[in-house]
């Protein structure tokens, strides 16, 4: 009984997209296996890839606090937003907070009219609050504009050759003739911001932000080539103005070239949104001397392994505790997620549900269902260890 008493679980889901948050998955989770393991350690750590939950997954784990602020959506419109400070001085936005493509509706839906604007003004207002740092989620946006709107939002501005100011938004950016950054507060230049990006895409081509990402922001054929030219310009005169490249930088496309725009004029750096996230929460050192580490997704695939974050998770569990079973349970798994289980990286994977359900069922029933589902398991790894002694 002593090894049972003593045993360690790692609680280490993403969110369950349009369903749950990481930390209603994790809690539904930790739920059903302490019924069966009451006694054990529990290490809780809701995780993220930089797309939505961000930062909650980050608030929670660091157990951070909560701002809220008034900025203008994509289109223009004032709405309350928040996000997070951790260590007191680190402060954890996500793009989709202000300039997400929730904010598409019938009447405002052109990419080429939705700006960043509202990111910048959260990032204004996180260090008027005592921010020495920004994480930035990029997943999730409704932009194309390669982090203008977030630059004009501290100050700069994008000139056409006649000197008059661009409009907010894509759509003019082929205009782009001159670049002043004059007003802009230098403190601003040199607070360090790291991207959490989950695409690896370079600004432009047919890999880039316009081709690849703006059909699903609404964009046409007609749109997508007009957006690509824009954003080259926008990429020429960047370039030209600052000495630096970072057109094919990887992540460089990430939401909507945000990750461009802000590695070229900021003190910015881009990194895989799993690692980064699980450096933040860390990770590492609470998957220390683990005996099973649980976590999951909305669908778990074959391509799980690139660069999701379960398999992101196993990865940090596995190097810091071999000998850990890692345990997927997700809303739903494919057929062909079972390669996953092939290399010794994800040893057993579980889908939540229970029964037979449509969608809407799937996603009342969710939290009771992963907690079901987590204590079965739990049940399981019981008899387990009960053989064992």
């Amino acid at each position: 009984m002593n090894e049972v008493k003593n045993m360690k679980f790692v609680i280490a889901p993403d969110s369950y997209k349009n369903c749950l948050s990481a930390f209603e998955v994790a809690k539904a989770i930790h739920a059903g296996i302490n019924q069966i393991f009451p006694k054990a350690e529990y290490e809780v750590v809701p995780m993220a890839d930089g797309g939505e939950g961000t930062t909650t997954a980050l608030v929670e784990a660091r157990e951070g606090k909560y701002e809220k602020v008034l900025v203008h959506n994509p289109f223009n419109q004032l709405v309350e937003v928040q996000y997070g400070f951790i260590d007191k001085q680190i402060a954890v936005i996500e793009v989709a907070a202000a300039s997400g493509i929730q904010y598409r509706d019938a009447q405002h839906n052109s990419p080429l009219l939705a700006s960043s604007y509202g990111t910048g003004e959260i990032i204004l207002d996180a260090l008027k609050k005592g921010a020495k740092k920004i994480v930035l989620g990029l997943g999730g946006s409704a932009t194309v504009d390669g982090a203008s709107g977030i630059l004009q939002a501290i100050g700069a501005k994008f000139l056409d050759k006649n000197d008059s100011e661009l409009q907010l938004g894509p759509a003019n950016l082929k205009e782009l003739a001159k670049i002043d950054f004059s007003e802009v507060d230098p403190k601003i230049l040199k607070v360090p911001i790291l991207l959490a990006s989950d695409v690896t895409n370079p600004l432009l081509g047919e890999e880039g932000a316009a081709k690849v990402f703006a059909p699903q922001k609404g964009a046409d054929a007609v749109m997508v080539e007009q957006l690509e030219d824009n954003l080259s310009q926008f990429a020429k005169i960047a370039c030209n103005y600052t000495g630096k490249d970072y057109i094919n930088t990887p992540g460089a496309g990430a939401a909507g070239g945000i990750g461009f725009g802000l590695l070229t004029f900021l003190n910015a750096k881009i990194e895989p949104g799993v690692k980064l996230i699980a450096k933040l929460s860390q990770l590492a050192e609470k998957c220390q001397h683990a005996d099973y580490i649980f976590t999951g997704e909305g669908r778990t695939d074959f391509q799980t392994k690139f660069g999701k974050t379960p398999y992101g998770v196993a990865q940090v569990a596995k190097k810091v505790s071999p000998n850990a079973k890692v345990i997927i349970v997700s809303g739903s798994i494919s057929e062909d997620a079972d390669e996953l289980c092939q290399n010794g990286i994800i040893d057993a994977l579980f889908t939540a549900p229970v029964g037979a359900k449509s969608l809407d069922q799937a996603i009342k029933g969710a939290k009771s269902d992963i907690t079901y589902t987590s204590k079965e398991i739990a049940r399981l790894l019981k008899v387990n260890t009960s053989l064992k002694n």
